[in-house]
């Protein structure tokens, strides 16, 4: 219910600018914008999910995220480092981050939140260390390619992007085979499914729902490189989080640390591991903002945690731990995205569209509080 009403939620977003801004919102230019311009935020959101289910929480994300921007900026600018292999020490600085803070969280025994603070002050004083308090600047096209570039067009499609209508009709097929084995499974297992006309409403409804975006993409330039990147993630974190040994513990230690423990659950390894995970996609991130503003900055990731831990609780995560899904995080993130991209088109103001974010953070929690009560009475 949380997560379909997520999608409910952002559907009437979507409606409501879309109408509001006489049509601009959904043209194809700025829905690639709105996918580049969330795209570090909905990576930080599907890391900041994991940690949250977890049981745990991650300060240093923004942080971090600046550092690793200033590391990638300084080996390619100052020391004529190639791009990929800048990219994949940032990478391993993200790992090592978050390894670091790992340790001193699962193995030490210091709460999340202490670590991660000292790690977001640590991190953002080695930002300007690293900068001298100027940007750097310009990076190689290869590496702005990471958020600026699409992918290359050719065929005989005339005004769509070939191989952005090959992808969704891929996408379209995927999906449909994953939705029927899904309820075969279900059924050969006695489990309560969707009577058959809502099913196929539900099928009907997700083919749209790809068709149109992916027709609206093909009409501009095609797929933007970070949307496969994200979507690389989401695919990946998702099928390790349902059905992976190691996703099953993190759900297990958010649910419940005492009880995981004693059935076994091996907590530190795990929670290490989460860390981990959250380091690389803060790195990544880092390293997508740098590559969108070609520089690195003293002040990049500056309220990134904030965004991103908003996107997940938007989500359907809980402050206790133990619930939430990836998908979920995205969703949140669209949502917040969607909000920023359409006020700034209506001409509401900074401060406004703050007071409006919030609102909608404050909603999304109290709808899990009120839940939460509505489930144990």
């Amino acid at each position: 219910m949380r997560q379909y009403g997520m999608l409910v939620a952002l559907a009437l977003i979507v409606v409501l600018f879309q109408i509001w801004t006489d049509g601009n919102l959904l043209k194809p230019v700025n829905v690639s914008n709105i996918v580049q311009q969330n795209s570090y935020i909905l990576i930080l959101a599907m890391g900041m999910m994991i940690v949250i289910i977890s049981g745990h929480i991650d300060l240093s994300v923004g942080s971090l995220a600046a550092f690793v921007g200033a590391a990638a900026a300084v080996l390619m600018v100052h020391h004529d480092m190639s791009w990929p292999v800048a990219l994949t020490c940032s990478l391993l600085i993200g790992a090592a981050a978050g390894a670091w803070q790992g340790f001193w969280i699962a193995y030490v025994g210091i709460p999340s939140f202490i670590v991660t603070l000292a790690g977001m002050l640590l991190f953002r004083g080695g930002t300007q260390i690293l900068l001298e308090g100027q940007s750097l600047a310009p990076f190689p096209r290869g590496f702005q390619n990471i958020s600026q570039g699409f992918l290359p067009e050719g065929g005989p499609l005339g005004n769509y992007h070939d191989l952005t209508v090959l992808i969704g009709v891929v996408v379209v097929a995927f999906v449909l085979f994953q939705e029927w084995r899904d309820r075969r499974r279900q059924q050969a297992y006695e489990l309560e499914v969707l009577p058959l006309s809502l099913f196929v409403l539900k099928c009907v409804a997700i083919v749209a729902a790809v068709l149109a975006f992916t027709l609206t993409l093909a009409s501009y330039r095609g797929v933007p490189v970070v949307l496969l990147i994200m979507c690389g993630i989401l695919i990946g974190l998702g099928f390790v989080m349902r059905n992976a040994v190691v996703g099953r513990h993190v759900y297990a230690l958010g649910g419940n640390r005492a009880a995981a423990r004693l059935s076994g659950v091996k907590d530190r390894r795990v929670t290490f591991l989460v860390f981990v995970n959250m380091g690389v996609l803060a790195a990544l991130a880092g390293c997508v903002y740098a590559a969108r503003l070609n520089a690195g900055t003293p002040q990049a990731g500056i309220n990134f945690e904030l965004e991103a831990i908003a996107a997940a609780f938007i989500g359907g995560a809980s402050m206790s731990g133990g619930v939430g899904t990836v998908l979920g995080a995205v969703i949140g993130g669209l949502v917040l995205g969607v909000l920023n991209n359409g006020m700034s088109l209506v001409g509401i103001g900074t401060d406004y569209q703050q007071v409006i974010k919030g609102l909608v953070l404050l909603a999304a929690v109290g709808f899990d509080v009120w839940n939460k009560r509505k489930v144990g009475s």
